[in-house]
């Protein structure tokens, strides 16, 4: 798949657009065109509608309690400082002297290939190559490569891991080019490949910049605050301090108590929110993928501690269910479970769903299922002084307490047990990303009618306009019809009406925005009153009463 054709398609048909493209743009930002946000916008409340108000039943059949929130962007700073993101939500950062480009010093990998030169020298030396001595010297070149994956600790601990085959590729290459065919043969199936991070490496390797034909220095690296600073007040002094939030999480946590006691509900119950986040990335890119402003989807799953993995468990598996069910069904979407050493130091567990994007070589991250324990509700309950624990009423009162005999002290140690801070189960989705699989996903090109169109193949419920309606012709009353149809139809949905050119052109127009279905008004509707359904993905018509075109509409959303 060509990721340029679908930006293309983006672009031309209006789902995303470079943000303020007519003062040259800005980098890490976005705006989503009127097919992009009908599209993010059906994939929202897709998501509000299967995890919120229709949750599927708990690993015991119970019912799910879902409530849901929209807490603010900018909070109390001490928040931040609560959740540790003002001290060490922070990327190192490194900048090129040469071309002046910024890059996360983590996603840097450093390799240098060790050959065996005394071999070398019993063997040709290709046109190209004066002596072995330039062999040699460029044996000891180190190679710069930057990698999206996130696994730093793990790239310099193993030299398995998924992002060397980037780095392995780009030395064989140029061994290639720089030995002799006899050679040739030894030194891509028999080289020492060594890798290191930037901080691993020693320190007589040179900190090459990895951008292409650049071979710039790159600075020590320094530390970089992900963190939008601003200022709440007249005045811009450290004191009125604030930030944008980098996560919707935090805003669920502090309003644990207020949900509680305001709502009724009890563990296990989940809040779930749907919000702006935004996060001052050093090195924006891959399209939308990773973006300065972004937006997720979270749920704060509270349980008790004992019942946790269940729920962990649970939760995964809905959340993989969930993507298939909207028609990511493809073997590029994954689920990973996190390694101990890739794990949060106050994570038991976390599974990472993830997709094979065209830019990239290796599955990326579109949502990460955490099992967080009590960590954030303690730091908060810590750091604000208010009791975030709470107490199971009804497991005390049905408690056998004939035991004490009217030993106070006994009963309130026995009823303390009844006090616990729950732990929290968390599924964090990005809207966005997620909105890109789907094009990604979607995006199709075949032949049909002995043309080649291109066709997005949403899933019905996420597709931005969910019919066309078609008067073949301008005349005979086919337009009366169709305009009757169109304004039935748009007070449920997004619909489109188009009379204009042939109706095969108007098919191949709808088939490129993914439109699932077109009905089309013709000659016969003035005779019995049925119109044509045309099916997007194969091009199939079949006759439908007109008076059951909504019915059949609503069902085909409803799959």
């Amino acid at each position: 798949m060509d990721m340029e054709k679908i930006v293309s398609l983006c672009k031309r048909k209006g789902f995303i657009f470079q943000a303020s493209e007519i003062y040259g743009g800005i980098n890490g930002f976005w705006d989503y065109g009127p097919l992009g946000v009908e599209l993010k916008r059906n994939i929202k409340d897709a998501w509000w509608n299967d995890m919120v108000r229709n949750p599927p039943p708990g690993p015991d059949g119970e019912e799910i309690v879902m409530v849901g929130l929209d807490s603010a962007i900018i909070q109390n700073p001490k928040v931040w400082v609560a959740s540790g993101h003002a001290s060490g939500f922070q990327d190192p950062m490194v900048d090129c002297v040469k071309c002046k480009r910024r890059f996360r010093a983590d996603k840097i990998v450093l390799l240098r290939t060790e050959l065996d030169i005394e071999f070398m020298k019993s063997n040709p030396i290709a046109p190209n190559v004066k002596s072995t001595h330039s062999i040699e010297s460029w044996v000891s070149e180190v190679i710069a490569i930057e990698t999206d994956d996130e696994k730093s600790e793990d790239i310099k601990a193993e030299f398995k891991d998924r992002s060397q085959k980037k780095a392995i590729h780009y030395a064989q290459q140029k061994i290639k080019n720089a030995t002799s065919d006899g050679a040739n043969d030894y030194v891509l199936t028999n080289p020492n490949f060594i890798l290191h991070t930037l901080d691993s490496a020693p320190s007589e390797w040179q900190r090459i910049c990895p951008s292409k034909g650049c071979g710039g220095i790159l600075t020590a690296p320094r530390n970089f605050n992900l963190m939008f600073e601003s200022h709440a007040g007249a005045i811009h002094d450290e004191a009125n301090k604030v930030w944008l939030r980098p996560e919707t999480a935090q805003g669920i946590f502090t309003n644990f108590k207020n949900v509680v006691d305001s709502c009724r509900v009890k563990p296990p119950f989940g809040i779930a929110q749907v919000g702006k986040a935004f996060r001052n990335e050093v090195n924006p890119r891959n399209y939308t993928f990773r973006s300065r402003e972004f937006e997720q989807m979270e749920i704060e799953f509270f349980c008790k501690p004992e019942d946790s993995m269940k729920w962990y468990e649970y939760w995964r598996d809905v959340r993989k269910a969930w993507y298939t069910k909207l028609g990511i069904k493809s073997e590029k979407l994954k689920p990973r479970e996190q390694g101990e050493k890739e794990l949060a130091h106050y994570s038991k567990a976390c599974t990472d769903i993830e997709y094979l994007f065209p830019f990239s070589e290796e599955h990326q991250e579109l949502e990460g299922v955490a099992h967080r324990g009590a960590f954030d509700l303690t730091q908060h309950q810590n750091a604000s002084g208010k009791d975030l624990s709470y107490f199971d009423e009804a497991a005390w009162a049905v408690y056998d307490k004939s035991a004490f005999k009217g030993d106070k002290k006994r009963e309130q140690e026995e009823k303390a047990k009844f006090r616990y801070i729950p732990h929290v189960i968390e599924p964090s989705a990005g809207a966005d990303r997620f909105t890109l699989a789907v094009l990604c996903e979607a995006y199709s090109e075949d032949t049909m009618d002995g043309e080649t169109r291109t066709v997005m193949r949403f899933h019905p419920r996420l597709a931005p306009v969910k019919a066309a309606i078609l008067p073949l012709v301008n005349k005979e009353g086919m337009p009366e019809i169709a305009e009757k149809l169109y304004r039935e139809l748009k007070r449920d949905w997004n619909v489109q009406y188009d009379d204009g050119g042939a109706i095969g052109r108007r098919y191949r127009r709808q088939d490129e925005i993914g439109t699932p279905f077109c009905f089309t008004i013709d000659g016969q509707t003035l005779q019995d009153q049925t119109v044509t359904i045309r099916y997007r993905d194969d091009g199939k018509q079949e006759r439908l009463a007109l008076s059951e075109v909504a019915a059949k509409l609503r069902e085909a959303l409803r799959a």
